[in-house]
């Protein structure tokens, strides 16, 4: 099997930073790195640039111009050219555990995808955090919360197991997939614009089309820095194209990934 690991960001290079060094960590590496880049500036690429320099993982940068929020289209831009048959996806403000990639190609299976949950970082932790350009965390550190998340328990994680309804606990920030699952339902959905619902959308027409969810508890963790909440001024538009492929049962998009193929 071989494993993409897909990173979403957009003009936040200090925090990619510490990710993509949480990359270099892991105790099994992905054999790539895509990250889907929504328009940043020329900061962000020079990060990636010292990185490829650094890493001995290949990482591919994919960029589009900035004409707001279209995290979906750089997604399916991402993906279509992804080499590896399993995509490992977090966003670039997520810090990973060292055994983050380990614990999601140990627990992948057929006609399954795994969804995991994040240890938020507090926002008066940040300028340690940056400062001391930090990727470990113990369970008793000062600058998290939510720190039941940060146990990681394998034996327990065995206490889940898949089913086919969708869960709202599922977040776009620490899921894995098959590349050909994603690919059967046509990816991402560019309909979606602005902040909201694409990740737990792409997920539904998966499961509309017998695509199986598996909760990932006490393994894959990671960290988000904390932020200030996006524009979500379409929402509510965003909400309403899920609650259609929700009522429709829909498998498919018509604006997605197959005319990158």
């Amino acid at each position: 099997m071989k494993t993409s690991l897909l990173i979403s960001t957009y003009n936040w290079p200090e925090a990619l930073e510490l990710v993509l060094m949480s990359v270099n960590n892991q105790t099994e590496s992905p054999d790539e790195i895509l990250i889907a880049d929504d328009g940043s500036k020329e900061e962000t690429k020079q990060c990636i640039a010292s990185f490829q320099k650094k890493l001995t993982i290949p990482i591919r940068h994919f960029w589009h111009e900035d004409k707001g929020f279209r995290k979906s289209i750089i997604l399916n831009t991402a993906i279509a050219a992804a080499e590896g048959d399993y995509l490992i996806q977090v966003d670039g403000d997520c810090i990973l555990h060292k055994d983050f990639v380990r614990d999601h190609k140990a627990l992948a299976q057929s006609n399954v995808y795994l969804f995991g949950s994040r240890v938020n970082i507090r926002e008066e932790f940040l300028p340690k955090l940056f400062a001391a350009q930090k990727i470990k965390f113990g369970f008793f550190n000062k600058g998290i919360k939510k720190r039941t998340r940060n146990l990681r328990v394998p034996a327990f994680s065995n206490l889940y197991q898949t089913t086919n309804e969708f869960s709202d606990k599922m977040r776009g920030c620490n899921v894995s997939f098959w590349r050909k699952d994603v690919i059967a339902v046509n990816g991402y959905n560019e309909e979606f614009e602005g902040w909201g619902r694409e990740d737990s959308e792409l997920v539904i027409r998966m499961m509309n089309n017998g695509v199986l969810g598996r909760r990932l508890r006490y393994r894959g963790i990671v960290y988000h820095i904390w932020h200030k909440v996006k524009d979500q001024s379409r929402f509510e538009i965003n909400d309403t194209i899920q609650e259609k492929t929700l009522i429709e049962k829909s498998k498919w998009c018509e604006k997605g990934i197959d005319k990158y193929l």
